[in-house]
């Protein structure tokens, strides 16, 4: 697999009574594979990953890999307190026919340097997979550094960062340092455009749950160099981006989805739905945005050009 193109870290979908719904989170995978997305991440924070079971994990692997049928990579998160723990997942994630893995650092605990990369580099070595490391100091309180990175170019599976520094600047120093080593993935909604004129090689996005066309749309036009299209497109969707910057981006997202007909609001416990004031305030955001839904260049041929030059 290549770690390029739009990725969407998509939600769980959940039933009024809190059992897994394959029924509308086959309806939204549909929506992101016809909107020419290419990977699908499942069991990140949007996925709610925390409150999971492992055997919902494996339920969701196993639908999503039926679903998708092999038309693009099925990624899966792990976020774990213990080493032995996340090499345990990675062994079996391979066993499930997965084409690679995000991660993140020690959960529950704050690792240090050497901690940090002694983690990645066990679970890399015991896998074959490719693995993008999650880089999200902000709210993971772990910062994996360029330095670090040094290192963990010893392994040749770990390819690729989801940088969610929201420090944009972060891309250009990668790339100055590892050259095309470590495939860029942006992996703030509200950076995501500049990250990729940057340089970065795809997005890890989150309002594309809501909203797949209009990302995929930014993706390819910045690719093809259709830059003031994209900036039109990225001007319109901000207000609605920037609901994935807060703590209850969960619940925000649902909203979107369900509000765009691809998903429900249902969240598991100790995440509630929204009430009140604040619901209605983002339900305001949510509902100006699809009712100023801008017309879409015809960004789907996009690809299959850049396919045929390639040719």
């Amino acid at each position: 697999m290549t770690w390029e193109g739009v990725f969407p870290a998509v939600t769980t979908k959940f039933t009024k009574d809190d059992t897994l719904d394959f029924n509308m989170f086959g309806v939204n995978i549909d929506k992101q594979l016809d909107a020419g997305v290419d990977g699908i991440i499942i069991g990140g924070t949007l996925g709610e990953s925390s409150v999971l079971t492992n055997e919902e994990k494996n339920s969701l692997l196993k639908y999503t890999l039926e679903k998708v049928e092999g038309k693009v990579p099925v990624v899966l998160n792990i976020a774990e307190g213990s080493t032995r723990e996340a090499v345990k997942i990675a062994e079996s994630a391979a066993k499930a026919g997965l084409s690679g893995l995000m991660m993140l650092p020690p959960m529950r605990y704050k690792s240090d340097h050497r901690e940090t990369v002694a983690y990645f580099k066990a679970i890399a070595e015991a896998t074959d997979l490719q693995i993008m490391i999650y880089n999200n100091p902000v709210d993971y309180k772990v910062e994996v550094t360029l330095d670090m990175f040094e290192e963990l170019a010893a392994c040749k599976n770990i390819d690729a960062v989801k940088e969610s520094t929201r420090d944009v600047v972060n891309v250009t120093r990668m790339i100055n340092r590892f050259g095309d080593r470590f495939s860029i993935m942006s992996g703030v909604d509200t950076l995501a455009m500049e990250s990729l004129v940057m340089g970065a090689k795809g997005w890890v996005a989150g309002l594309v749950c809501a909203f797949p066309a209009e990302t995929v749309a930014i993706y390819r036009l910045v690719k093809a160099g259709r830059i003031q299209e994209a900036v039109e497109i990225n001007r319109w969707f901000m207000p609605l981006l920037e609901l994935d910057t807060y703590s209850k981006l969960v619940q925000y997202i649902k909203l979107a989805e369900a509000e765009a007909g691809i998903g429900t609001e249902t969240v598991r416990a100790p995440r509630l739905t929204l009430i009140g004031k604040e619901r209605e305030e983002v339900l305001n955001i949510i509902r100006e945005g699809i009712e100023n839904r801008p017309a879409l260049p015809d960004y789907l041929n996009l690809k299959k050009k850049e396919k045929a030059i390639q040719v």
